[in-house]
């Protein structure tokens, strides 16, 4: 069955070549139950590992059935253990954190076998080598001999027609010798069963064929009892290794040891922890150059706010707003937002040549249902015409005139020519610790920010009216609301008699135009009179004559600006979610737009280089953390490296090996990546008071969450290829040697 012609083998070190064994010439068959035998150094273990594929040779031949294999690459010795070849190690190499039933078990696994179709073959086994009752028992806690038949057991098990055994008696006593020698004396009647020994009287009464080597060389060769040399060998029926035993091994590795699996554990912890930071430390330092950028155009630039109008340019309806705040990350809606960018005036002049004495202040008007805190002066507002503030205690109105401000009534301006739009009377003061700040934080009714909204709307709007066919710019004529007037008419000066051709102007059609940035709109009514210096006062009730007026009802005045708002305002609850809810947005027929794309940046191009700093000190970090990474989890491993050099000898092929190293990296890698996670939802739900992680997690999204985890598989995956890749450099025997 098996036949080695002048085979030798050399091994090369530092230039030196020294020998193994030389030209060495042999026959063996099933049913023969050979010891090999010679002092230390004479080649025996060196032979029988050539035999049985655990190590190369360098010259002649040998035959497996007849067919060559010195062609043989390591898949095909792999190839070769897996279908003829079962070890007895010297050394056992067993799994002393695995039971004696795993052990055994193992081997199959390896070879394909299902799980249904191991059970009562490795307990039979178990019971034929006596170790029944420690079947469950770690073989860490095993004698010698215990553990000598577990590694008979596992051998056995494979069912090859080779069983190749390297002092098998070696760290035995003599009685448990001579039993391990009597199991494997039984099994050699349908099988090749060769043994390496130094002591040949323990072997000798069980021999059919003893040689003995000296100096790589054979000495003898002596057939001791005659076999039947018809035996035909069957060779394992072996297979590929299930994805289920893949997983089911790579998971038991990964909680097998506990040292192992915690150093695992905190070096992929690290690595998460040390990304995620990292990165985090980049996003918030980009953060805070962001809070320098600012805008001509709005007041209020916090970064969770959205500008939205509608895709058709149309108004918004209450419809719309419905849908808006039906959003999930959507906070609230302000409606009419030209205020939210657009300081208001209070002011209560006393003496106008005497502003010392006068209280002037001015800030951004919010709505009452905003305000959120506790009053230290006065009370809420209790009419349409009330507010509260909010200010520094040490802003010169509240240290040198409170009580010129609080319960007092002020004219409020919208624009700093201080014409009245509405009064409110300050009737609560909440202190501030901004110092710094001369706005004011103002509470007041949706009734009296309407109004506001109405001023600002007419400032932002051009007038002009239409008369017999011409529109005429409103710099001509002031249009404005009068009581005096009808609804539907207006008032106009006597002198635009003289566009007509008949000088009949009472009942003709004037129209007063409206246009600004978001509509245009026409008011259409009739002339109801005229007005001269003469009768002006009894006409409009205006005392002061002014003829560069047209006056209409106040109803149709304010109907030109009151409409329903083209512009609005979305708050977001997490900018972190700002992108998804923009999505959203447009999905229901509106365009936003985030308040932060008009900022003026000017220490753009110093954030542009952060970014790229940011990238590359990312992807230096990543690079950095893999190769330290590797190093410590080789040195973490390096005491698994008999382990897998073992799956190896015993029938694994490399890529069962990086697979099931696969498995329990990335077990350890995402048990770190969610203990990591579990920590930070700790913090964030206060639970853990960390304010240092809370912080800098604040500026984690779920794409870097992700990304992280990618980055992490990737490197566990990484790491498990280059440990397989140098599992599977050398021969087998050889990546054990070094290794032991």
């Amino acid at each position: 069955m098996l036949e080695l012609k002048n085979v030798s083998k050399f091994y090369y070190n530092n230039g030196i070549i020294a020998s193994g064994f030389t030209k060495v010439n042999l026959k063996f068959n099933i049913g023969e139950f050979i010891v090999i035998t010679g002092e230390s150094g004479s080649g025996k273990s060196t032979l029988l590992n050539v035999i049985s594929g655990l190590d190369s040779y360098e010259e002649g031949e040998m035959y497996i059935n007849g067919k060559e294999t010195s062609h043989y690459t390591e898949n095909d010795f792999e190839e070769y253990r897996r279908k003829y070849i079962a070890n007895i190690f010297q050394n056992f190499n067993l799994v002393n954190s695995y039971t004696v039933y795993q052990n055994v078990e193992l081997v199959l696994l390896l070879n394909g076998y299902k799980k249904k179709d191991v059970k009562k073959k490795v307990l039979d086994m178990i019971d034929q080598v006596g170790l029944t009752k420690f079947k469950n028992t770690k073989v860490s806690k095993l004698s010698g001999g215990q553990k000598q038949r577990v590694a008979i057991a596992r051998a056995m098990v494979k069912e090859t027609p080779i069983i190749v055994a390297d002092e098998p008696t070696g760290n035995l006593d003599v009685e448990s010798a001579k039993e391990a020698i009597e199991i494997l004396k039984k099994v050699s009647k349908d099988k090749l069963v060769i043994i390496v020994t130094h002591n040949i009287e323990q072997m000798e009464q069980y021999a059919t064929r003893i040689i003995k080597m000296h100096d790589g060389r054979i000495i003898e060769n002596t057939e001791v009892k005659k076999i039947d040399r018809n035996i035909q060998a069957e060779t394992s029926k072996y297979s590929k290794i299930s994805i289920f035993n893949k997983y089911r091994l790579g998971f038991r590795n990964t909680f097998n040891v506990f040292t192992k699996f915690a150093l695992l554990f905190a070096v992929f912890l690290f690595i998460t922890i040390s990304v995620l930071l990292e990165y985090s430390s980049f996003q918030s330092l980009e953060y805070e150059l962001s809070q320098e950028d600012y805008s001509y155009y709005f007041e209020d630039f916090s970064p969770n706010r959205v500008l939205i109008k509608k895709q058709d340019k149309s108004a918004f309806s209450d419809e719309d707003y419905k849908k808006i705040e039906g959003i999930s990350n959507v906070d609230y809606v302000v409606k009419n937002d030209y205020l939210v960018d657009k300081d208001v005036i209070f002011y209560k002049m006393e003496n106008i040549s005497d502003p010392y004495n006068s209280v002037i202040f001015s800030g951004i008007i919010n709505d009452i249902e905003k305000f959120d805190g506790t009053l230290d002066v006065g009370r809420m507002p209790e009419n349409a015409n009330e507010v509260v503030i909010s200010c520094s205690k040490e802003d010169y109105n509240i240290s040198n005139k409170l009580d010129k401000l609080i319960n007092n009534k002020f004219s409020i301006s919208t624009t700093n020519s201080y014409n009245e739009v509405t009064t409110a009377s300050v009737v609560g003061i909440m202190y501030n610790d901004d110092d710094d700040d001369y706005l004011y934080d103002i509470y007041g009714s949706k009734e009296l920010i309407d109004k506001l909204n109405l001023s600002v709307n007419r400032n932002f709007s051009t007038l002009r009216y239409l008369f017999n066919g011409k529109y005429t710019n409103i710099n001509t004529y002031l249009v404005i609301p009068n009581k005096n007037v009808e609804k539907g008419k207006a008032i106009v000066n006597d002198d635009l008699k003289y566009q007509l051709s008949k000088g009949r102007i009472k009942n003709q059609p004037i129209s007063i135009c409206v246009d600004n940035i978001f509509y245009e709109d026409k008011l259409d009514l009739k002339i109801s009179g005229t007005y001269t210096k003469n009768n002006f006062t009894k006409v409009t009730g205006i005392e002061e004559f002014n003829n560069g007026i047209i006056c209409i009802n106040e109803e149709d005045y304010n109907s030109l600006y009151d409409k329903a708002p083209y512009q609005s305002s979305v708050y977001v609850k997490e900018v972190d979610n700002i992108d998804e809810t923009l999505l959203e947005l447009k999905e229901i027929g509106i365009a936003p737009k985030r308040i932060t794309d008009f900022a003026v940046q000017d220490n753009a191009a110093y954030k542009q280089v952060m970014k790229i700093v940011k990238l590359v000190v990312t992807f230096l970090l990543i690079i950095v953390l893999f190769f330290i990474s590797y190093l410590i989890i080789k040195i973490i491993l390096k005491s698994r490296n008999v382990y897998y050099t073992t799956l190896r000898m015993l029938g694994a092929t490399f890529k069962s090996v990086k697979r099931i190293l696969d498995i329990e990296l990335f077990v350890n890698s995402n048990i770190a990546y969610f203990t990591f996670i579990l920590i930070v939802y700790l913090v964030n739900a206060n639970i853990l008071n960390w304010g240092y992680v809370a912080n800098l997690t604040s500026f984690l999204t779920i794409r870097e969450y992700v990304l992280v985890y990618i980055i992490l598989v990737c490197m566990s995956r990484l790491i498990s290829r280059r440990f397989a890749r140098k599992v599977f450099k050398k021969s087998a025997i050889s990546t054990y040697n070094e290794e032991v």
